[in-house]
């Protein structure tokens, strides 16, 4: 075991090569423990390195400063696309049995990143916090995770990847700061985390149409976590061009975050998102609880004309397709502009969707808020469930309260069943709703 001293003076020397010293040393030996004793340790990119664990201990900070010389270029993705980005602060590729771990922080110094990025002067991509590309077995444990200048963890191309007891804290105003981001990975559990960041708390993506070799994230596990503040809880997309499938979101709970389940994309992206399944979820003061939105605008290609229009397109390779979304024992309250939000594909819409024991209650005095980002769709408070360019939906045992206009707004919905349904008190009938 190797054990790390801080330096004891504020803004001390860069202690890099000692800490990657240490690293290989443990790897050459044929595997170890590295610790990072209490105190500030300032550095520069790490690699880690199989059968190493990296082991934070309480009272100990891990600095990564801001320099970008600090951090070579490395090929990898960004955004879901083939990019070359600066090196993440803790990286490590094609390795196994990564381990970082202990109950110190890890501090990404982000701010002078986000500046640079606001103000258009960096030359490549912001480093993540924890990049781990093609790897196998990998444990995040226990590990406080600050200030990211990017995404937080990012898991790219891994199989086997346990991320446990993680508390994530960007800034609100912090740009695309999501806190874990597995992308195109097989077999994750996220599990007892506390999430609070600039962007979307945990985010499963799988490339984008950019992506010669599509990938699925399969096999993935979100419980018992708490997740604040973020533009969604749990999203899927927008980069699903290589399939999300099987997923387990349970015992979860959301505060404040603008959207609770957020599944994202828009035509040209293909990929499927199947076999999602949501329960024992509550949510407090959310802006919706649960958002399909297949004609998402943002980011390369987003405002192009086919993506925002509405009438059936070709279907394609191109076309994305979600299916088979069940939510289960969901409570949301102080909720903003709608209880649900789907926007599907008039050519491929979202199929097979269910909500059971779903109960909803709206803040007293809302502010209006979007709640999908697509051409056309304006800012609400108090709409009921909104289904649009959907097939084959039951809805079973929702509970709406406080809700502005018809519980239940369809358009290009088909299949739609309702069982013990019920407004404020009163069970709705097919009088109560509306076509749009």
């Amino acid at each position: 075991m190797s054990v790390l001293e801080a330096d004891v003076e504020a803004g001390g020397a860069l202690e890099t090569d000692e800490i990657q010293a240490r690293i290989d040393a443990a790897a050459a030996a044929g595997g170890g423990r590295v610790v990072v004793g209490p105190g500030v340790h300032r550095t520069g990119a790490l690699r880690l390195r199989s059968h190493v664990e990296l082991h934070v201990e309480a009272g100990a900070v891990l600095q990564f400063v801001p320099d970008p010389s600090l951090y070579p270029l490395v090929d990898a993705r960004w955004e879901g696309a083939p990019a070359t980005i600066h090196q993440p602060c803790l990286w490590a590729s094609g390795a196994e049995d990564v381990s970082i771990t202990g109950s110190g922080t890890i501090d990404g110094a982000g701010d002078p990143w986000w500046d640079a990025y606001r103000a258009g002067t960096l030359e490549h991509p912001r480093p993540t916090l924890v990049g781990l590309h093609g790897c196998r077995r990998v444990v995040v444990r226990d590990v406080a995770l600050r200030r990211s200048p990017a995404w937080t963890v990012h898991p790219l191309l891994c199989e086997d990847v346990s991320i446990r007891d993680v508390s994530i804290l960007n800034p609100p105003d912090s740009p695309n700061t999501d806190g874990i981001d597995p992308e195109s990975c097989r077999n994750v559990r996220i599990s007892g985390c506390h999430v609070d960041v600039g962007d979307d708390c945990i985010v499963l993506k799988a490339g984008t149409e950019e992506t010669a070799d599509r990938v699925a994230c399969e096999n993935v596990t979100v419980v018992g976590c708490t997740l604040v503040h973020g533009h969604g809880g749990v999203v899927i997309g927008s980069e699903m061009s290589g399939d999300v499938r099987n997923v387990v979101v349970a015992d979860c709970v959301f505060q404040g975050t603008d959207r609770g389940i957020r599944l994202k994309t828009r035509r040209g992206r293909g990929g499927t998102i199947e076999d999602v399944r949501v329960s024992n979820v509550v949510m407090d003061d959310v802006g919706c609880p649960f958002v399909v939105n297949e004609h998402y605008f943002c980011g390369p290609g987003g405002r192009e004309p086919v993506v925002s229009d509405r009438a059936a397109q070709p279907v394609g390779e191109g076309t994305p397709t979600i299916r088979r979304v069940h939510l289960a024992h969901v409570s949301a309250r102080r909720v903003r502009a709608a209880a649900a939000f789907v926007l599907g594909l008039a050519e491929r819409p979202v199929a097979e969707l269910s909500l059971d024991d779903v109960s909803v209650s709206f803040a007293d005095d809302p502010e209006p808020f979007v709640p999908a980002m697509a051409e056309g769709v304006e800012a609400s408070v108090r709409r009921g469930v909104v289904l649009v360019g959907c097939e084959d939906v039951r809805l079973r045992d929702v509970r709406l309260v406080g809700c502005e206009g018809s519980p239940l707004a369809l358009e290009r919905a088909s299949g739609v069943r309702v069982f013990d349904c019920t407004a404020d008190g009163k069970p709705l009938s097919d009088a109560e709703l509306s076509v749009i």
